[in-house]
């Protein structure tokens, strides 16, 4: 058996990786710099399988060996390929292994993933400084196992954790408070003494307030005085924040979470908008209320546009009869409940001569062309203007799969994105890794982006309970 001490620190890695990985993100490739990314044969005959579905998992195979092809014409990819990332630097060498012969009994079982692992295990055996990269958690026990160093993907994950939440608090004197409110403005060099983070070592920190980012703030001598502010887009400045004069769709919010999101919704000129939230904070309802109101009533959008990730939570119940509407009439009731509320005459007063019903409201805008629902299946290729675009369980996206989205966004659109991080039906995703996460945290900070992470369930004291203790 060789011994780790053969490789020496300074030479290139060895990334060895599964085939998860490229289907999650086929540019994963040119993922390590320097180093030499080893493509395990079995992975390549894995992509050739998954290459004919019609969908990103497909897309992701179909262009991972696009890649894979143009490196074939640099040189010999069995003996690898050298790539250059734009004369940076890094230029890294890719290469196909054609299997491993030499086995230890753990992997004699003939797998997929056994014969993956086994390249990676018997680079490491001939001394290489060897990581294993897949995000299948079982494959990489089992490597783990065998001795092997290994790792998630991480290149486009963030820190959960810390996520980004859209708002911070802070405590202030009281007359700061009430010249906020009358002035109607307030220049952040006078919030700058009171803008302090507090640590996790109990240390205090300068808090930098993000554009469109939300202030909560305290009044130092009275706990019934306060206020909530955001900062205005890129300027130096803070806006009260009051919350609407009237119902939003026959909607009105009931903390303060869900004052700031409906802020951001109502803004035409922040043009995306991340809700996170726990399930029954409201994040889906208020964002098709901003919709139908800014659609319906003020016609400042041509349409409305409800998107969702095919994604089944738990066992798939297989294929679903009917034509394409009836299909999707399943994966989309969750939206329809939400328009049948806001549509209902307890939830609003948006009424037509021709219907009487939510239900007949709703075939009406559907067939009037206000209202579009559609999988995420569908968006890819197209433009989408003046609009106002809702994509909801986002959690379930991979990053390239909300650039792809947020890609497709054309002039005069707004697009909003709603999600639960801690409900991920994708198996490859977790908390850190999924593209709704990942656009929150990498998009904060421009002028026409915004972010509010709801915290509280309103959805009935039952639903509260659930998702506190459950």
């Amino acid at each position: 058996m060789a011994d780790k001490d053969k490789s020496s620190t300074t030479d290139p890695k060895c990334f060895v990786l599964d085939t998860n990985v490229l289907l999650h993100n086929p540019n994963a490739l040119f993922a390590f710099d320097d180093n030499q990314v080893v493509i395990p044969f079995t992975v390549i005959e894995e992509l050739d399988r998954f290459k004919t579905e019609n969908n990103d998992i497909g897309r992701n195979a179909r262009q991972c060996i696009r890649h894979l092809d143009r490196l074939r014409v640099r040189g010999d990819l069995t003996q690898g390929a050298k790539w250059s990332n734009g004369g940076n630097g890094h230029d890294g060498t890719i290469r196909i292994d054609l299997g491993a012969h030499d086995v230890p009994d753990a992997l004699r079982t003939e797998t997929a993933d056994n014969r993956i692992i086994a390249v990676a295990w018997q680079l490491k055996q001939a001394g290489r400084r060897t990581v294993f990269i897949s995000k299948d958690l079982n494959a990489r026990i089992k490597s783990d196992a065998l001795g092997i160093r290994t790792e998630d993907f991480e290149a486009q994950k963030v820190d959960a954790d810390r996520l980004y939440s859209g708002y911070a608090e802070t405590t202030l004197p009281g007359n700061v408070i009430d010249e906020l409110y009358s002035e109607r403005m307030l220049p952040l060099e006078k919030l700058a003494p009171y803008l302090i983070r507090q640590e996790a070592d109990g240390s205090e920190t300068p808090l930098d307030l993000q554009p469109n980012q939300f202030l909560v703030m305290h009044d130092d001598q009275d706990d019934s005085h306060g206020g909530l502010a955001r900062r205005l887009a890129d300027t130096e400045h803070c806006i009260p924040i009051t919350g609407p004069r009237r119902p939003v769709f026959g909607i009105l919010p009931r903390n303060s979470q869900q004052i700031m999101a409906i802020d951001l919704l109502l803004d035409d000129e922040v043009k995306l908008v991340t809700l996170l939230g726990m399930a029954g904070t409201g994040k889906t309802l208020i964002a098709i209320a901003a919709g139908m109101l800014k659609t319906l009533n003020e016609e400042r959008y041509d349409k409305l546009l409800v998107a969702r990730p095919i994604m089944p939570m738990g066992r798939d119940i297989g294929y679903l009869p009917g034509d394409k509407d009836e299909k999707l009439a399943a994966w989309m009731q969750p939206i329809f409940d939400n328009l049948a509320y806001l549509l209902s005459t307890r939830g609003s007063s948006f009424q037509t001569a021709e219907s009487h019903t939510p239900e007949q409201r709703i075939q009406k805008l559907l067939l009037d062309g206000k209202l579009v629902l559609e999988p995420l299946t569908y968006i890819r290729g197209r433009s989408i203007p003046h609009q106002f675009m809702i994509v909801d369980e986002a959690q379930n996206l991979t990053p390239h799969e909300v650039k792809t989205i947020a890609s497709r966004v054309g002039e005069g659109t707004k697009l909003v994105l709603t999600g639960d991080i801690a409900q991920i039906d994708n198996p490859y995703l977790d908390q850190s890794s999924n593209g709704l996460s990942y656009l929150v945290e990498h998009m904060k900070g421009e002028a026409i982006i915004g972010h509010v992470t709801l915290a509280k369930t309103e959805r009935s004291e039952l639903a509260s309970l659930a998702a506190e203790r459950l």
